[in-house]
């Protein structure tokens, strides 16, 4: 059953509360029973050295650097606040950052090279889903916590990891639910599917197409194109050859091509309403699009939208921040990262791992490292609850409670997360 709201603000937010399924009913982890399975194959215990190291291997260059510095910024002022309480086992935590680049480069499995031969415990990254199999194995196998932001690629929720990969981002099934459902409640009976040739785009966009004809709408045309690719006039054509009512674009940085493409050929969002995803929706990518391009062009974002108070604490790290998408989701990896270390009294990573879960839910709920570091310390169970959402992680590292954001365009070609109503969907299980 859904409900949806309407208010003459132009923003829509939605909040999604995930049930995981009951009596236990999750998908486990390849070679392990859950983040602390120490079955074999499961990656090396050891014990930590007491200073619990990090590094990160986020968006610096490549197709998702506009994600970059609110991430960074992120784990930056996560950082600094632990470190202001005392840090880690008593201990200042310490940080490296990295260039994650995008599909197109080996940045990525070169930084964290990098970053294991540092000898990190954890590793915070990558945004892009597709970079994150490419160096998942590579990270595990060295016995080092792999926790993105931002990945929502649903291959991760079966992944063989170890029990060594966490995410604050909810998978791609949560996303497309909520953008299927807007896409027919705002009456489109036909639609045209624009994606990138991947795990994330294939994936986001499956689920789109399902939930959309659940609803009554119907899929007229959907190509899956190279994002690569120096032209996508033939790719557009296809589309506009079945005249759909909706657009939807999932992409990345590409999509400013995409745009370009649909009105040149008469797809204006005027005349077809678009809808975007968390990959390309962002506040630089059509700035220099001439005014009213992408007016009333509707976008999904996993999370919540940075609360006000916590954009000026972002901004006291960097002062020259314009996006804040998954800075959010950056701070909470490095706080339950830290609160892991400290309810094991043990930096491994393998002991990290093993204490993820249980310092997410059901404990005395916290929202502050400070705070639950001192409920740890005092030999109390703790529940943190971050900026980015409860979190409560289930036994294969997905968050189990999530919100994803529904954002609109304004003439500028901006939108304005704090225009937010809200649009609610019912309980979705995991």
């Amino acid at each position: 059953m859904i409900g949806i709201f309407r208010a003459p603000l132009a923003v829509t937010a939605a909040c999604l509360a995930l049930a995981a399924c009951s009596g236990g009913n999750t998908t486990a982890r390849p070679d392990a029973t859950g983040p602390a399975s120490a079955q074999p194959g499961s990656a090396p215990a050891g014990k930590g050295d007491g200073t619990l190291a990090v590094g990160t291997v986020l968006p610096q260059t490549g197709s998702l650097a506009y994600l970059g510095p609110p991430m960074f910024a992120g784990v930056d002022l996560a950082l600094k606040e632990i470190n202001e309480a005392g840090g880690v086992l008593g201990r200042p935590v310490t940080k490296s950052d990295t260039d994650s680049g995008d599909t197109t480069t080996n940045i990525a499995g070169q930084a964290v090279d990098r970053l294991l031969t540092q000898k990190v415990d954890a590793i915070i990254g990558a945004a892009s889903s597709s970079v994150s199999e490419s160096i998942i194995d590579k990270i595990t196998r060295a016995g080092v916590v792999q926790f993105s932001p931002a990945n929502t690629s649903d291959e991760f929720t079966t992944i063989n990891d170890k029990g060594l990969y966490f995410r604050t981002a909810p998978p791609d099934t949560l996303q497309g639910r909520v953008l299927g459902d807007v896409v027919a409640a705002d009456g489109n009976d036909t639609v045209g599917i624009l994606a990138m040739q991947d795990s994330y785009g294939t994936g986001l966009a499956d689920q789109v197409t399902r939930t959309a004809q659940e609803a009554g709408a119907t899929v007229v045309e959907r190509v899956d194109y190279d994002p690569k690719a120096a032209d996508f006039s033939a790719d557009v054509a296809k589309i506009k050859a079945k005249n759909p009512k909706g657009i939807v674009l999932i992409g990345f940085q590409e999509t400013a091509k995409v745009v370009q493409e649909l009105v040149k050929q008469g797809l204006t969002a005027d005349k077809h309403r678009w809808y975007m995803v968390d990959g390309n929706m962002s506040n630089t990518n059509y700035a220099k699009a001439p005014k009213g391009t992408m007016k009333d062009v509707k976008g999904t974002l996993p999370g919540a939208a940075a609360p006000e108070a916590f954009q000026k604490r972002l901004l006291a790290v960097n002062g020259e921040l314009t996006e804040y998408t998954y800075a959010a989701e950056s701070y909470d990896a490095l706080i339950l990262i830290a609160l892991a270390a400290e309810a094991g009294k043990d930096d491994s990573g393998a002991s990290i791992a093993a204490h993820l879960v249980e310092v997410s839910k059901t404990g005395e709920r916290c929202t502050s490292f400070k705070q639950c570091a001192d409920l740890l310390k005092a030999g109390e169970d703790i529940d943190y609850d971050g900026v980015s959402g409860p979190v409560d992680f289930n036994d294969v590292g997905d968050p189990t409670v999530a919100t994803i954001g529904i954002y609109q365009y304004g003439a500028d070609n901006m939108y304005d997360a704090a225009k937010a109503i809200e649009y609610r969907r019912g309980n979705i299980a995991g």
